[in-house]
């Protein structure tokens, strides 16, 4: 593809792998997965599943400012869940951060995530015309 450029922020964590924060290819931007990591310290915040989705989010904004988007761009969003039973505390912090018309969505449990988090979040979103 001819215009893809990779998008990294400061303002969230640099990635652990050899993996970029985000892709944007034209208009779309594909984020990937983000866990509750402090940027500053590059540990994973204290405070169990809430602490961590909230930072989760922080850093997703951060992606997608770099790209001049924010969540009402976002489409399709997957989240892992190291323990299903935390759904609704996920759920009621993805409502104060994404409006209406939310995005499409997945939900899965996974026995393990990177550094320990129990949450993670990647999305992809299309720039509004």
């Amino acid at each position: 593809m001819k215009d893809r450029r990779e998008v990294s922020s400061e303002a969230a964590p640099e990635a652990i792998g050899p993996y970029a924060q985000a892709l944007l290819c034209g208009d779309q931007l594909f984020c990937s997965g983000q866990i509750g990591l402090d940027p500053a310290t590059g540990q994973l915040v204290e405070g169990g599943l809430a602490a961590e989705a909230e930072r989760v989010f922080a850093n997703l904004a951060a992606v997608l400012s770099e790209a001049g988007m924010d969540f009402r761009d976002v489409v399709k969003v997957t989240v892992y869940l190291t323990d299903i039973d935390g759904f609704p505390v996920l759920n009621e912090i993805y409502a104060r951060h994404v409006d209406e018309p939310y995005p499409a969505r997945a939900t899965v449990e996974v026995s393990r995530l990177p550094k320990g988090a129990v949450v993670e979040i990647d999305l992809v979103a299309i720039r509004r015309v």
